[in-house]
């Protein structure tokens, strides 16, 4: 599936992708049913791979029609909106001086030492950036993404202390009232030694801890504060607010996103998770968000073997037998509350040795709350419950998770419920059962097959990105999880909206009719191509072809140019000639010129519409020059007869520099 900027069309039925040779190599493309796509290789910046959304699903147009004209022209209204709004938050992140956080260097390392694993090399790398961003004085806003049980949480603690330390307030922010409860304890350990007041707003305390908590954060007697959605709602007030820690941000809606988007203009914000939701990466991916990746794998840690079958009592007894002859725990999940007690009735048939308890979030607070003490302290070995345990929970000594009806799941859920197994040195197993492997819908056979082949330790980020092609990225800003980017594809609106940011940053509105900027033609009358006798094979000539043609600058030509002489040893002619094509196209794009065609007789210049440079200047050079003619309403022929290449080169970039 491709794209094509000039109105060729994005097109399905892909049957034959070759290169051709002429005087430059050309792409070529051959579709069902006959269609032919010539593109010249100078020009593959303008083909681009569809990912918006399944590609079964993805808005196809046909060739000729206006159809993918108006396409990208709404795509383009809505980026330059989106773009306006990026450079308001971009503006106000600039100006606002943010506090620059003291740190007390002998404390510090005291409080570290408390840690009491060995940092992996992200790890250390992610903690030094987010101190970096807390004592930079500039608002933080970093996404934190590493694979469950990888060590996120440290970093917050080490964040949380540096922002407690120096009198500001913290809040920490969690999806689900067992993963507060469990960060209350690991946040209360840690600073056990610390004149560091901390108190858990969720519904595992009564109404009045609750006022109590919220009273003295107010008052400023509280430093950190850990809690569910009730963190954000209307009326509650802080002290001195400097630090926001938001974990497994994924789970948060985005009405409640768009609550702490308001946040961001007063406070530094540190994101958690370990699958991001598309939306989000792709804004981390653009730059509009600081990015660390903890991808390393603790040591002595196995990566979760995984399984998908049919649901067979037989899998389940041997599942759950292998795990308990080994004094180990198992989560069996059920997600339905309704059915859920007869799935114990089930499970305590089928398997009379195993002490069964069941957990989900209708039960009563301190229900709940016994419930999962008593599986943390190994008082029985098999916990029937729903995606209550998704986030968060860590007991060591549960090894085995089999999820009934795992087609039911999201690709981060699936990912996020397999972490809560595998979390010590012990070999972990994850068993997805669904009811028919044959009954699937694409999207679930998809889910699955992606989980099932990324069990590797750190594939959380992996699956992130493949949630992006499976589901799209949804709008950057705004309530919309698609929009007009599913419709053009994820590839092209971020180009779009580079170019529209570049644009206003530079106080010009956004061109409609080029939304990527001036592609130009550049023709030397001379072969430019990479020859098959010093790069004989064809798919790492089109990588270099693709790579070349993406180069926006010189020094990324000059990087390239290293690059294949270190590959492939000195360039031929035709190679040198195809540099110099990409050389002339970027010196090009600036002056407004669509096409230049260079033969041994004269030089030919075609202006787009209303070209960015001065008209005086032309007019004075035609005026000074009798060798340069205006031919035409947006054509200039330039009458010099240059038979050696590299003096064509040189003229034309003699000129160029004439009309900046």
């Amino acid at each position: 599936m491709v794209h094509e900027q000039h109105g060729i069309a994005r097109y399905q039925g892909l049957v034959n992708l070759d290169l051709g040779e002429g005087e430059g190599e050309f792409l070529l493309l051959e579709y069902a049913g006959g269609d032919k796509l010539y593109v010249p290789v100078s020009q593959l910046h303008v083909i681009g791979r569809y990912s918006g959304g399944a590609h079964d699903t993805a808005p196809l147009h046909k060739l000729g029609s206006g159809a993918w004209d108006k396409a990208k022209r709404r795509a383009m209204q809505q980026v330059r909106d989106t773009a306006a709004e990026l450079l308001n938050i971009y503006a106000q992140r600039a100006t606002r001086k943010g506090y620059a956080f003291k740190l007390t260097q002998r404390d510090y390392e005291e409080f570290s030492a408390g840690f009491g694993f060995e940092e992996t090399p992200d790890q250390a790398a992610a903690i030094t950036a987010v101190i970096g961003d807390l004592q930079s004085g500039k608002p933080m806003d970093r996404l934190i993404c590493g694979d469950v049980g990888f060590g996120k949480t440290e970093v917050a603690l080490r964040a949380a202390f540096v922002a407690a330390m120096d009198g500001k307030q913290v809040a920490v922010l969690v999806p689900t009232t067992l993963l507060a409860e469990q960060h209350f304890q690991n946040f209360s350990n840690r600073f056990a030694d610390w004149p560091i007041r901390i108190a858990e707003l969720s519904r595992f305390r009564s109404a009045k801890e609750q006022t109590q908590a919220l009273q003295d954060m107010a008052a400023g007697k509280l430093d950190i504060i850990i809690g569910t959605h009730k963190l954000i709602q209307k009326g509650i007030e802080f002290n001195n607010l400097g630090l926001v820690i938001i974990d497994e941000e994924h789970r948060f809606g985005v009405q409640q996103k768009e609550k702490l988007k308001a946040l961001r203009a007063e406070v530094d914000i540190l994101t958690l998770t370990a699958t991001p939701i598309p939306r989000t990466l792709a804004m981390s991916l653009e730059g509009l968000r600081d990015f660390s990746i903890i991808a390393t794998a603790p040591q002595r840690r196995l990566s979760i073997k995984t399984f998908v079958s049919s649901y067979s009592q037989g899998v389940i007894r041997e599942a759950v037998l292998r795990e308990l002859k080994r004094g180990g725990q198992v989560y069996f999940l059920h997600n339905e509350v309704d059915t859920i007690a007869n799935m114990a009735e089930k499970l305590t048939e089928l398997l009379p040795e195993a002490r069964i308890r069941v957990a989900h979030g209708q039960m009563g607070e301190r229900e709940l709350e016994a419930v999962m003490r008593d599986f943390y302290q190994q008082r029985f070995n098999i916990l029937l419950c729903t995606t209550i345990i998704e986030t968060g929970l860590d007991i060591p000594t549960a090894n085995t998770i089999i999820m009934n009806r795992a087609d039911r799941f999201g690709l981060a859920q699936l990912h996020q419920l397999r972490g809560r197994v595998g979390r010590s040195h012990h070999q972990a197993y994850a068993y997805l059962l669904v009811d028919s492997l044959d009954g699937l819908t694409t999207q679930a056979k998809k889910r699955l097959e992606a989980i099932q082949a990324m069990e590797q330790l750190g594939s959380g980020f992996y699956l992130a990105m493949h949630d992006l092609e499976i589901r799209g990225a949804g709008e950057v800003l705004g309530e919309s999880q698609s929009g007009e980017m599913q419709e053009i594809g994820f590839s092209l609106y971020t180009d779009m909206l580079n170019a529209a940011v570049a644009s206003l940053k530079q106080g010009r509105e956004p061109d409609m009719a080029h939304p990527l900027g001036i592609t130009t033609e550049i023709n030397l009358h001379s072969p430019a191509l990479l020859p098959g006798d010093y790069c004989g094979d064809i798919h790492q000539r089109l990588v270099i072809y693709k790579r070349l043609a993406n180069c926006t600058s010189q020094t990324d030509l000059d990087g390239m140019h290293q690059e294949l002489i270190d590959r492939f040893g000195l360039l031929p002619e035709p190679a040198q000639t195809l540099l110099d094509c990409h050389r002339l196209r970027i010196l090009a794009k600036p002056l407004g010129i669509a096409k230049v065609d260079a033969s041994s007789d004269a030089i030919q210049l075609q202006f787009v519409a209303n070209p960015p440079i001065d008209p005086m200047k032309i007019i004075t050079l035609i005026q000074s020059r009798r060798h340069i003619k205006m031919i035409g309403q947006d054509k200039l022929r330039i009458e010099l007869k240059l038979e050696d290449l590299s003096q064509r080169v040189l003229a034309i970039r003699n000129f160029f520099n004439e009309l900046k």
